[in-house]
């Protein structure tokens, strides 16, 4: 019992720390722009970030509760030092102030256990099956192509903009940062609906084993307290991201944070709506770059500060595995 009450907490440590990582990049733009001051704006994701995962459906909570494949008596453990894997990886990037993927940690976290435990048939590896990202490999597809998306559509996006928009007044600066509230929303509501249902489809992989439910289907009461761990992780710790992602990479502009917020919004919202469990943060970063490309601007890109994230996220997989696997002996004992 004592194994099962922390890892439920881990669960909900896992979503704090993500709102410190991925929720705050849905304001980061609109904050860096100043299209809005940090109270009205963490409101914002706040409301919107609630309501992602109870309007938009469980696709996601679906391919997270079914990587790991180990028998019930073992499912606490595998998932706790997954969960320790990943959120200590989460806490070490914030504390960087490194927009890090939460998704990458907790996949490496879980992965890392699971193999430790049982070997590669504790996994459910997957691939891409009618369409539909699953398992393992099919949430690393999706995390590999979903910020070259997101680039891709705001270098393209930019240059749109700018066409259309080449002979228009000073004037319309203001109707680009009122717009800016309503595509920050928009992010706001993708990332709940992707990220915070990663972490009930962890929640109810542990409910399922403990028994304290039947079926796999998700309790509201669940989406509403992992949605909220998420906020309140974006008003405790967002900042150092936020800052990161909004200032440090490229000097935004108002029609900059408004492409970029429509851009990320546009792949994350696809992504949830498939299944695909994609990073946040990695898209925001990859289209906030993009901004800087589609204006013919690349060399004004803090390549050394995109560097620094890069090899945050290529190094977050294997360093959740190896905490994960490394802290499983304890979770064992603990259960």
């Amino acid at each position: 019992m004592t194994a099962f009450i922390l890892a439920i907490a881990m669960a909900f440590a896992f979503a704090l720390t993500n709102g410190f990582h991925d929720a705050a990049n849905a304001i980061a733009t609109l904050v860096a722009t100043r299209a809005a001051r940090p109270l009205p704006a963490v409101t914002l994701a706040a409301v919107c970030n609630l309501l992602g995962p109870l309007l938009l459906g469980a696709a996601v909570a679906n391919t997270i509760e079914k990587i790991v494949q180990v028998p019930p008596d073992q499912t606490i453990a595998v998932i706790g030092a997954g969960l320790t894997g990943a959120v200590a990886w989460n806490l070490f990037t914030w504390i960087k102030g490194l927009p890090s993927s939460s998704s990458h940690a907790l996949v490496g976290g879980l992965v890392g256990a699971a193999l430790l435990d049982a070997g590669a048939s504790a996994v459910y590896w997957g691939g891409i099956e009618d369409g539909r990202p699953v398992g393992v490999l099919g949430t690393l597809i999706a995390l590999a192509v979903s910020p070259i998306l997101g680039l891709l559509g705001a270098v393209l996006l930019t240059l749109l903009v700018r066409r259309l928009l080449r002979r228009a007044s000073v004037r319309i600066e203001g109707t680009v940062r009122s717009s800016q509230w309503f595509t920050s929303g928009w992010l706001a509501f993708s990332h709940g609906a992707n990220d915070a249902q990663k972490a009930v489809g962890i929640v109810v992989a542990l409910l399922l084993a403990h028994g304290t439910i039947s079926t796999l289907a998700s309790p509201v009461w669940v989406e509403l307290a992992c949605a909220t761990a998420v906020t309140v992780g974006t008003v405790m710790g967002g900042w150092t991201i936020v800052k990161t992602i909004g200032r440090r990479i490229v000097k935004l502009r108002a029609l900059d944070g408004l492409v970029s917020q429509t851009s990320s919004a546009a792949v994350i919202l696809a992504s949830s709506v498939i299944g695909a469990p994609v990073s946040t943060s990695q898209i925001v970063s990859s289209s906030v770059v993009g901004t800087g490309v589609g204006r013919g601007r690349a060399k004004r890109v803090r390549w050394h500060v995109v560097g620094k994230i890069l090899l945050a996220w290529v190094t977050t997989l294997p360093a959740a595995a190896l905490i994960a696997a490394a802290v499983l002996p304890f979770w064992r004992w603990l259960a």
